[in-house]
């Protein structure tokens, strides 16, 4: 009975009732607005295009200022984000405004994963808003929001087409990130070619599907001039801070030998457009197409990766410290899962190593062994070789004895041999008397 009594006051029309006199609801537009101006607004944007395509003069052009940038060499090993955080005020309003330069992008040989850097930079500021939003103690209200809420796809002027890089590029991002494509430098391109450019490069978007930002036209206020712009897509633009003058008037224009292209002049180029519909019509829908479309898909993937779900009208309702301890124990028992291969992998690991050690002691021993018969044989050479000289220098010396006792002796007798002489005359005087002597004593 009270389920046909909730059907049918679901089912009852809501009344209108006329009021008596002024209330003064009406006055919450207001409230809000002075809300929002107390608090300020925050826009962020993204360039992404090659170095020295003109992203930091169009950024100044484009908020009439000069951003403090650093210039950026072609000679990055890899694609880097550099973020840049401002505080403009206009009137009453203000903006913190954070634009983002993709330095080194398009100046690698391998450019396959350009894009990567820049996708992990999206993701990192959505991540950081979902922690800021799970927090127990939440502060959105004066959280700098970092989320891209624009990304300006800058595409050179060259060639007929769109490149392999600018096609891959805006493909993966369509889905991140509000994407309106420029063509950058359009003053180097005739009238003519940049038309036909223009039809080319969103041909080759549709038959890509990539999906890129369109302006509103659910707003009737601004339906007509959005509906024209969608089909001017992708904006020509020029930039210049450099005042020149013109009649009687100084315009920002770039001078040339030829004459001027002037920077707001709608016939020169499509930079009052891109002006129009970037900051004075439509930023607040790039701010809540990032939160309600690009980050509410981020978030919904992350939630259910973490085991979160909705409920369905016909399945029953779930609780939340159930989903938690479910996810919990999987965590918990993945976690065990990896912990047992990695102290198996860690016993084989050991096994292996033991294995191999043991492998290389035994070639260690066996080559000592083969070392140690070697200096052995080697010491018995070093014996051997040591005798025989020993016994050559026995032999030597004996010989030297032997010459020195002869030169001696040659010696000796070459001063004995005068004395000699003298002798051997007085035996031979002698002689007879000698022999008579002889003789006698042999007689008797």
């Amino acid at each position: 009975m009270a389920a046909n009594e909730m059907d049918v006051f679901a089912n009852e029309e809501k009344r209108n009732l006329e009021l008596g006199g002024h209330v003064g609801f009406d006055s919450l537009p207001d409230q809000l607005v002075s809300k929002s101006v107390a608090q300020g607004f925050c826009f962020n944007i993204l360039c992404v295009g090659e170095t020295g395509i003109g992203k930091s003069t169009l950024m100044n052009t484009l908020f009439n200022t000069t951003f403090e940038n650093e210039e950026a060499s072609h000679y990055e090993s890899e694609v880097h984000l550099r973020p840049q955080t401002y505080d403009l005020q206009e009137s009453n309003v203000n903006l913190k405004l954070t634009i983002v330069h993709t330095v080194g992008f398009g100046d690698q040989i391998n450019r396959e994963q350009s894009y990567k850097p820049i996708l992990e930079y999206i993701d990192a500021q959505f991540e950081s808003y979902l922690e800021e939003e799970l927090k127990i103690k939440r502060s959105l209200f004066n959280y700098h929001d970092t989320r891209i809420h624009i990304c300006l796809y800058f595409i050179a002027p060259t060639g007929h087409s769109l490149k392999s890089l600018d096609l891959v590029t805006m493909k993966k991002l369509d889905s991140k990130v509000n994407i309106i494509p420029v063509i950058a430098k359009a003053d180097t391109v005739s009238k003519s070619e940049l038309d036909k450019l223009k039809i080319k490069i969103m041909s080759e978007l549709v038959s890509n599907g990539v999906q890129i930002y369109q302006f509103p036209t659910e707003d009737e206020a601004v339906a007509e001039i959005n509906s024209s712009m969608n089909s001017h897509l992708p904006f020509a633009v020029v930039g210049s801070l450099e005042d020149i003058k013109v009649g009687n008037k100084m315009v920002k224009a770039r001078l040339y030998p030829w004459g001027s292209v002037q920077v707001e002049n709608e016939n020169h180029c499509d930079f009052v457009k891109l002006r129009e519909m970037l900051l004075r019509v439509n930023m607040e829908d790039l701010r809540e197409q990032t939160h309600a479309r690009h980050y509410e898909l981020y978030r919904r993937c992350k939630l259910e990766e973490m085991g979160f779900k909705d409920t369905d009208p016909d399945s029953q309702s779930f609780s939340l410290q159930e989903t938690y301890e479910s996810k919990r124990k999987e965590f918990l028992l993945e976690l065990q899962r990896k912990e047992e291969e990695m102290r198996q992998m860690f016993v084989n690991k050991v096994k292996e190593t033991e294995a191999e050690l043991k492998e290389k002691e035994k070639e260690l021993h066996d080559r000592f062994e083969q070392l140690k018969r070697m200096h052995q044989d080697e010491k018995r050479n070093l014996e051997e070789k040591r005798r025989e000289l020993e016994e050559e220098m026995n032999a030597f010396n004996r010989r030297k004895v032997a010459a020195e006792t002869l030169m001696g002796q040659a010696l000796q007798g070459c001063s004995q041999q005068p004395f000699k002489k003298d002798k051997d005359k007085k035996n031979f005087f002698s002689l007879p008397s000698a022999c008579s002597l002889t003789s006698g004593r042999n007689l008797n």
